[in-house]
C-alpha cells in the first residue's frame, strides 16, 4: 500500500503518527514501512494498530527541529504463519 505522508514539523526526539488502511491486515501480522526521501533525521516504526490498519510513527532523531515535504510512505504486511 502506497500513500502520501506530510508530516509535521518536529522538534528533536518528537514523533508523529499516521494510519494507513491495508486490507487484510490482523494483529500478529508483521509490518513494515518506507518513508522515500533522502532525509535521515526520522526513524520509523510500524505495526499492525488493528484490522486492516497500520500505524506509522516517525521519531525525530536529527539535531534540530525538521519539516520536511509530503513524501511517498510505502507500508507493507505479510501475514504471519500459524503452525
Amino acid at each position: 500500500m502506497e500513500t502520501s505522508w506530510d508530516l509535521p514539523s518536529l522538534a528533536l526526539g518528537a514523533t508523529a503518527n499516521v494510519d494507513v488502511t491495508v486490507p487484510g491486515a490482523r494483529r500478529g501480522d508483521f509490518a513494515d514501512a518506507s518513508l522515500d526521501t533522502s532525509s535521515i533525521a526520522f526513524v520509523l516504526d510500524c505495526h499492525v494498530w488493528s484490522n486492516n490498519s497500520v500505524r506509522v510513527t516517525a521519531r525525530n532523531v536529527s539535531a534540530s527541529t525538521v519539516d520536511l515535504a509530503a513524501a511517498p510512505l510505502a507500508v507493507r504486511v505479510v501475514k504471519r504463519r500459524m503452525p
